[in-house]
């Protein structure tokens, strides 16, 4: 489960598009009124999960987890590279009125980089942590609120403490601190996935 939560902070709460909009959004004084955009952003991300994790558990053959394993470590490692050279700029991103709940769906939910977060999620880090069935439902509830928490957070900081938040060094802080937790993620999952598997220690 500890997998599932710093994989999941790693990715939902670094900078992007939807976290850099409410950042924007805050700065202008209007945090108050996008509540309705945070429950959207985490309804798409409630729909990613569902979609991807019964999928996974209907297609994915537990013999097949240790390739995908190593093909989703690497791919995290991708991720925390990326995280890690990430930036947040505002310019351009002003808008004339608060976003709304409608907004926060379809932003998520035809943001590519939801599905790319999801899928080592669903495929790897569910089934491997007995996930499965009704749990997958419960655990994707939880982590969609997590995920409308993130541009929630974003958001609030952006209006009360917009002068931290575009600190280029406390951006590149929180950069490296997200980086180092999906780093740790990868690590983590090759060697209980794939090494403990290989050696026969942990048989799937």
């Amino acid at each position: 489960m500890l997998e599932i939560i710093l994989f999941s902070f790693g990715i939902m709460y670094t900078p992007g598009p939807l976290n850099i909009l409410s950042i924007n959004q805050g700065v202008n004084k209007r945090f108050k009124s996008m509540f309705g955009f945070f429950v959207g952003v985490g309804v798409a991300m409630m729909v990613w999960l569902i979609v991807i994790g019964y999928s996974g558990e209907r297609f994915v053959k537990k013999s097949y987890i240790i390739y995908i394993s190593i093909i989703g470590a690497l791919y995290i490692l991708y991720l925390a590279y990326k995280v890690l050279k990430s930036s947040i700029d505002l310019a351009g991103e002003d808008s004339t009125k608060a976003l709304a709940l409608k907004d926060g769906f379809l932003l998520q939910l035809f943001n590519p980089k939801a599905p790319l977060a999801v899928l080592p999620l669903a495929t790897i880090i569910f089934p491997a942590n007995g996930i499965t069935g009704y749990k997958i439902t419960i655990v994707s509830i939880l982590l969609s609120i997590m995920a409308g928490m993130a541009p929630c957070v974003y958001g609030y900081l952006g209006e009360r403490f917009s002068y931290i938040i575009l600190n280029k060094r406390v951006i590149k802080l929180f950069n490296g601190l997200m980086a180092f937790l999906l780093v740790y993620v990868a690590i983590t999952i090759i060697w209980d996935h794939v090494y403990l598997v290989f050696t026969g220690v942990k048989p799937y």
